[in-house]
């Protein structure tokens, strides 16, 4: 019995490691931090969303980013148009003005909905030596593929019923496939089926993404296409 103590006891010893006659101690291994992702909005190539209205030549992931990046404005409130006092339903349609004035704009479910914008441009096109009518050189179309800038109207069309309501600076009004947001540097529109982008200010019209200048068919001053 005595035998089987001690050999029992000679094998607790060796199996117990000391150093300095206290037994080691086996430190636990922490787990690996994780990985945080950065906050903020991040366009969809992945960089930052510019906080400053997009200069001519910006990429168009940014252009898209940062017009969908203001205050989401109330559609509904955008669907009459006002001429000397007189209010008109517009449906499916919106209107709307910019808080400088200097730009209008009107859909047409008649032109697939397609954006007519009258622009008090600085330095609108020279009438083509083809235009018959009355010239309007900062009336300006965007359906999405395309832009036209001045053109021939004998009336007024669709901005007979007036004009929308102001989009004040820094909201997004969003219809069909277009966005709209207003800024003190112009107002900027997109396409997000085509991936086009235009700025309408006095200064001028810039065209983003897809589109390019192209010949302007009779009767128009400016074109742009994908």
């Amino acid at each position: 019995m005595r035998m089987a103590v001690l050999i029992a006891s000679v094998l607790v010893a060796g199996c117990s490691s000391t150093t300095g006659g206290q037994p080691d101690r086996i430190e636990p291994i922490p787990p690996a931090p994780s990985a945080s992702a950065p906050s903020g909005t991040t366009t969809s190539s992945g960089g930052p969303t510019p906080t400053a209205a997009p200069a001519p030549g910006a990429p168009i992931d940014g252009v898209l980013a940062w017009i969908e990046a203001g205050a989401p404005a109330d559609v509904a409130a955008y669907r009459e148009a006002t001429r000397e006092g007189q209010v008109t339903e517009l449906g499916q349609d919106v209107a709307f003005t910019t808080p400088s004035g200097k730009t209008t704009c009107m859909t047409a479910q008649r032109a697939d909905g397609a954006l007519a914008c009258l622009v008090d441009l600085l330095d609108p096109p020279p009438r083509p030596a083809d235009a018959y009518g009355e010239w309007k050189g900062g009336w300006v179309d965007y359906d999405g593929s395309s832009v036209t800038v001045g053109s021939v109207h004998g009336d007024p069309g669709r901005f007979t019923a007036g004009e929308g309501p102001e989009l004040p600076y820094g909201q997004l009004l969003s219809f069909g496939d277009f966005r709209c947001r207003s800024d003190a540097a112009g107002l900027f529109c997109a396409d997000s089926a085509n991936r086009s982008a235009v700025k309408f200010s006095d200064a001028g019209i810039e065209p983003f993404g897809c589109l390019q200048p192209v010949s302007a068919p009779p009767q128009i001053g400016e074109r742009f296409q994908c």
